[in-house]
Order: structure tokens, then sequence, then C-alpha cells
């Protein structure tokens, strides 16, 4: 599952990628009515791929949390899947790294691809943006107070059975804060949560949809998930 905006530069080589995979995953993307076409070619991979991509279509751009639990709740209509892979669509996060997250679920509810535990690394990133995101990840941890090295990534696969246990309604962060919260939350319901190393790397075209601001804001964010989580049972991650 894949939100986007404006990636017609990337949308079909992603998906193409994605449904050459071994594990032979089914793609939905969450568009946000992009103005670039993206859903335009979107379509043109359903015809060449009929029930296996998928496009659910929103008017105008609603933010990235709202984009993952629209996906969620889309595919937790359908009993055919286990387990629900999410990533961007931007190239950042390679789609032969699905393999072993989707692997990894065998052994937990939640396997997140983490740049951040040995053999995972950042590829293409300036410094500046590299100490960023480890310092953001570093204190969202301290704060939280969980062992996972990797909060902010994207790139997860997520048992099904986890998935409806969250209370999506409930998720009201955007960003980098949509992805700590969700696992934070996953951690506090008890799940079983493992990280495989990933490469990230940089956009290759167009334009991040992240910038400082986000981040920042990111970082003010991590108190109140945890003051609004605090009713559910805490739990240590394994």
């Amino acid at each position: 599952m894949s939100p986007t905006y404006d990636e017609a530069g990337n949308v079909e080589r992603h998906v193409t990628a994605v449904l050459g995979r071994p594990t032979a995953p089914d793609v939905l993307v969450v568009d946000d009515g992009s103005p670039d076409g993206t859903g335009d070619l979107v379509r043109g991979l359903m015809a060449a791929h009929p029930g296996r991509v998928h496009l659910l279509e929103r008017s105008g751009k609603q933010g990235l949390g709202s984009a993952y639990v629209a996906g969620f709740r889309w595919a937790l209509q359908e009993p055919r899947w286990d387990v629900v892979v999410q990533m961007d669509v931007d190239g950042s996060h390679d789609p032969q790294s699905i393999d072993a997250l989707v692997a990894a679920t065998a052994d937990a509810d939640l396997v997140l691809g983490s740049r951040y535990v040995p053999g995972g690394r950042v590829a293409d990133w300036p410094v500046s943006r590299r100490a960023l995101s480890w310092f953001g990840n570093l204190y969202a941890r301290r704060v939280l107070g969980v062992r996972i090295r990797d909060l902010t990534g994207g790139f997860k696969a997520w048992r099904v059975d986890l998935l409806k246990s969250l209370d999506l309604a409930a998720m009201t962060v955007e960003g980098y804060a949509f992805q700590i919260e969700t696992t934070y939350r996953s951690v506090l319901l008890g799940a079983s949560v493992c990280e495989v190393p990933i490469v990230f790397r940089d956009r290759e075209h167009g334009e991040s949809k992240m910038d400082t601001a986000i981040a920042a804001e990111a970082v003010s964010a991590v108190w109140r998930i945890r003051r609004k989580d605090a009713r559910l049972r805490p739990a240590r991650s394994r």
C-alpha cells in the first residue's frame, strides 16, 4: 500500500517492481487527487494487471496519515490478505526488501524496515538530514521508553490481526508522527515488533514531501502521543 501525491515520475516503475517480487503482492495506491496524472497512470496499470493493482482516490491533498488510515481500512475490508505492507512510492524504499519484511511476519506482528539496525543505512542524504533523522529517532525512543531504533520509518509489514486491533479513528497525527504513533501503539498493545535492515535512498524524481518543519512537528508530537496513549497497557518491544 502506497500513498501518492504528484508521483507520475515514479508510480509506474514502483508498482511494476512490487508486482514482480517473489511474494507476488497486490498493490493499492492511495492517491490524493494528484494534478500530475498519477491516478491515470495507476488506472493504466490496473488494466494491465487486473485484480492485482487497485486505486483509492481521494479529493485533494488530505495528509499522509489520513491516507494511510484510508488504505488500511480499505485493505481490512478484503479478507484475502494476511499481511499489509506500507511503503513509499518515490524509490526510497526498495521493493526487493518486501520479501524479507513479509517473511519476518512469521514471527512478528509488525516488521519495520529499519535504517538504524546493523546492516541498515541511509544513502544519498546530506549529513544534516541524517543527523536530524537520527536525533529525532533517539529523542522519540527516549521519550516513549521503547527500544525500537527506527520509529519514524514508513516501510512496514503489518499482520492484519494487529491492524484490526489499532484504533485507526484515533490516529490524527501526520508525517513522521504518524509512523511513530502507529508503532508505539502496537508496542503498548503487546504486539511483537522486529526490525529488518534496509537501505533507504533519496527519491530520484520529484520533490520530497517532508521538510524540517514537518520533522520538528513530529518531535513536539511525541509528548502528545505519549499522553494520548497512556491508557493502553504498557509492554516492552521485542
